[in-house]
Parts: C-alpha cells; structure tokens; sequence
C-alpha cells in the first residue's frame, strides 16, 4: 500500500519497506546579539582600519606636487590618497542617499495608491 504524499510536507515520503525518514533536527540556537557586542566589534574594526592607514601614511610620506582645476599643491602621497578615498566615499554616500530617498518616496506613493482593504 503506498501512502500519498503531503504536498505541504519537505520531509520525502515513507518508502514502501515501511521505514520513516529520518527525524528533522531542531535548528542551532542563534547567539543573541546585543548593541553593545555589535559596538565592541566595531570599535575593533575601526581601531584595525585605523592601524592600517597609519602604517600606510608613515610609508607613503614623501610629498608630490597635485594639479586640479587650476589649482597646485604640493602634499604628500598617502594625505593626497587619503582625501581622493574621501572624496570618493562621499561621492557613493551621496548617491546611495539619494537613491534611498528616490525609494522611499516610490513606497509612499505606492501605501497612498493603495486601498487599505486589500
């Protein structure tokens, strides 16, 4: 006798020797995750990064001359790298704003369109 199968079921059927598949496990209790575990890795994090840009700055500091649009300075590598990455990071932070917004904005208008009935 072959029993159907349960289509709301993941588990396979029963085969026809009789025997079950095997038992699911429970799934692994999650650490718990507090803000101040998230801010001590942070800080971590950030004292890491910091580490790795003064070791680039002490190795990168003889100066270089910089034109752009007109205007000469004469710095020095890892300060003129430093305030390019800057500049870059705002750049993405400005789109990636803006881009948010731009969303935000279209799930506002869609809520308002939107019958709260349905």
């Amino acid at each position: 006798m072959t029993v159907p199968a349960d289509p709301t079921s993941t588990l396979p059927p029963p085969s026809a020797s009789g025997s079950a598949p095997p038992e699911p496990r429970a799934p692994a209790r999650a650490q718990l995750r507090t803000r101040i575990s998230s801010a001590r890795t942070g800080l971590i994090a950030g004292i890491a990064a910091l580490i790795v840009v003064l070791i680039f700055i002490i190795q990168n500091a003889h100066a270089v001359s910089i034109s752009f649009l007109g205007a000469h300075l004469r710095l020095s590598l890892a300060v003129a790298l430093l305030l390019a990455g800057i500049a870059g990071a705002l750049v993405m932070a400005g789109a990636g704003t803006a881009r948010i917004t731009q969303l935000r904005r279209v799930m506002r208008r869609d809520r308002r369109s939107t019958p709260a009935g349905t």
